[in-house]
């Protein structure tokens, strides 16, 4: 187990991962992910009670998702931790460089640690972010306890791991690699050498040619990219049911898919009435293992778990809705104006009556108003309300 974390802290050290350029700004858009109101918004339906709360950066990399985290959570304490000393550095210059900390606000924190020793950092965290990192340990369910021991009550858990279907042609061309390398596997600059001469070599109508070029040619121009995909010395790669047994072993709640619609039976078979019917006698693994079989194109699982306790508001109950606090979602891109991005860079058009809604919404800090109160002065009714909060468009409170 020390060779392999060894070898993953070589490549990572030859080429920093990822390898997204340090800008004198802070980063642009924003991933609702990693925007702890919006996420808690998204996995309870309301918005937390607190704001200034601990995060954990777990396997940070160069400090793209730090300086993400840092950013959208300005009130929060954030740490990043990786085990490349050198990713380390890039990431405190990026943060250093883009300006987001400012006066006042706590300081982003780095440390070179494991995964697995996590147990030595004091205290728990509330929000604790794990992209890209899992599927990259000798042991990902050690990896996932150990994280879960630190993650405090009422708090998240946000997970990227890699899906095996849709890296089946990712993995020919690692083991291609690997073969051709033989005695030479671990000379990393050796294996993207040898990788991009392979693409090259083959036809073009060669199927592993076609979907490098259709899905990851442009970020693979980078060697960075190329060499995290091809010449990685550990990964493992999930199903379904592998997934489940790793977020079983968490002992933690799955609260969902962050993509919720791709884990929509109906996008696939929604024409049938016979087998819709037949489907809803699967239980929810199950179908969610049929999505994955009818449309194997996912390459990586993205989601949230938590640990109770966790509150849960679908906002049924009309008086308390009529009762509750709006608030407009931070994550949407073009605001003001009816034709905008929302939270998942999706175009969206706003209705009049929305469109005043989330205006008397913006105004709605110094001295809050209810959603009662704010409906008597639109013309938005109460659906409407709960329509914008399902877009998550709103956070209530």
């Amino acid at each position: 187990m020390e060779e392999v974390s060894s070898a993953v802290k070589r490549l990572y050290d030859t080429y920093p991962f990822p390898p997204d350029p340090l800008l004198d700004e802070p980063p642009p858009g924003y991933n609702w992910r990693w925007c702890w109101p919006v996420a808690y918004g998204f996995c309870t339906g309301q918005k937390p009670k607190h704001l200034d709360i601990r995060i954990l950066d777990a396997g940070c990399g160069t400090g793209s998702s730090t300086e993400y985290l840092i950013n959208l959570n300005p009130t929060a304490s954030v740490l990043g931790i990786d085990l490349s000393e050198g990713a380390i550095q890039t990431a405190k210059e990026r943060c250093r460089r883009s300006g987001i900390s400012t006066p006042g606000t706590p300081t982003p924190e780095f440390r070179r640690l494991s995964l697995y020793d996590v147990t030595q950092l004091e205290g728990q965290f509330d929000f604790i972010n794990c992209v890209g990192v899992l599927h990259h340990l000798p042991d990902p369910i050690r990896g996932i306890q150990t994280l879960a021991l630190k993650l405090a009550p009422g708090g998240l858990m946000h997970i990227f791991v890699y899906a095996e279907l849709g890296r089946w042609e990712i993995q020919l061309m690692q083991k291609a690699i690997a073969l051709l390398q033989g005695n030479k596997q671990g000379d990393y600059k050796d294996g993207v050498k040898m990788g991009r001469q392979i693409f090259e070599a083959l036809p073009e109508n060669n199927r592993l040619v076609k979907y490098e070029s259709q899905r990851w040619g442009l970020e693979n121009q980078r060697d960075e990219c190329f060499a995290d995909m091809y010449v990685h010395p550990q990964e493992i790669d999930y199903n379904i049911n592998t997934l489940f047994e790793l977020i079983d072993a968490s002992g933690l709640e799955f609260i969902g898919f962050s993509n919720p619609n791709y884990w929509n039976l109906e996008r696939l078979i929604g024409n049938s009435p016979e087998l819709l019917e037949r489907s809803r006698a699967l239980s929810d693994r199950e179908q969610y293992r049929l999505i994955e079989l009818l449309d194997p194109e996912i390459s990586h699982y993205e989601f949230f778990l938590g640990r109770s306790p966790l509150p849960r508001n679908t906002w049924s109950n009309e008086q308390g809705l009529l009762a509750a606090i709006p608030e407009r979602s931070p994550c949407m891109n073009g605001w003001p104006s009816q034709h905008l991005f929302d939270y998942n860079y999706q175009i969206i058009s706003l209705s009049d009556a929305e469109f005043e809604f989330l205006k008397a919404c913006d105004e709605n800090t110094d001295s809050p108003r209810t959603v009662g109160e704010l409906l008597a002065e639109t013309q938005l009714d109460l659906e409407g309300v709960r329509s914008l909060q399902a877009r998550q468009l709103i956070l209530l409170s």
